[in-house]
């Protein structure tokens, strides 16, 4: 298996439909070799801890709600014509995501992990859940099968937020500085949401290179 390290924030629109269109590929391409692996980068590291209100927050970051409603003018007419369906008026409040990069860390280990970045996807750009708030990040983790009870007790601590602000922090001593940013078999840097002929052009390759063998897929 091939690694492929996905770095993102689940509030990034950008990685939402760099996703989805990698998902697309995949399923063209059920025999594909990546091992799919999701890294934390927060956008908005210095969010309060409760988030803020997003239309505040929006004329915060991009001075002003002009400026505002231009870039994510853009954004939702590159989701449409990826045929990404986000619907920003859902959306009340921009969270910190620091819980919500942990929870991903800790369904990675039930073999869950890309799963759960979905579910966060959806929750936050279709659902308009505040995916920084612990039940909801719980109840989040429950309908994918995790212990529900037992992730809102570890919310509701410390566990694994320094390890995730270090590699957070690795992140960006390596580099990087913008999500998503996809890493091919630790070497090769795809920037940005790509297109879907693009992966499968890499996986086409890939196997024309590899010898034929049997492997077990990524997590589900």
């Amino acid at each position: 298996m091939i690694p492929l390290d996905i770095f993102w924030d689940p509030v990034c629109p950008w990685c939402y439909i760099g996703k989805t269109l990698l998902d697309r590929a995949l399923e063209s391409r059920p025999d594909h070799p990546f091992r799919i692996e999701w890294h934390p980068f927060q956008l908005n590291p210095d969010m309060p801890a409760k988030g803020m209100d997003r239309q505040r927050y929006l004329e915060k970051k991009f001075g002003g709600p002009e400026r505002a409603r231009m870039v994510y003018g853009k954004i939702a007419e590159a989701a449409r014509a990826a045929g990404v369906d986000i619907d920003f008026d859902a959306i009340a409040r921009t969270p910190n995501t620091l819980d919500a990069h942990r929870l991903t860390h800790w369904a990675g280990i039930e073999g869950k992990q890309t799963l759960m970045a979905g579910a966060l996807h959806r929750a936050y750009f279709r659902e308009g859940r505040d995916i920084g708030d612990p039940v909801t990040l719980a109840t989040i983790a429950g309908a994918l099968g995790m212990d529900a009870a037992a992730t809102l007790r570890l919310l509701e601590g410390d566990a694994d937020r320094d390890a995730i602000r270090a590699r957070d922090a690795h992140a960006r001593e390596r580099g990087i500085d913008a999500v998503p940013t996809f890493i091919l078999a630790n070497q090769h840097v795809l920037p940005g949401a790509q297109p879907v002929a693009l992966w499968q052009q890499v996986i086409d390759e890939i196997a024309g290179q590899a010898p034929t063998s049997s492997s077990d897929g990524p997590d589900a």
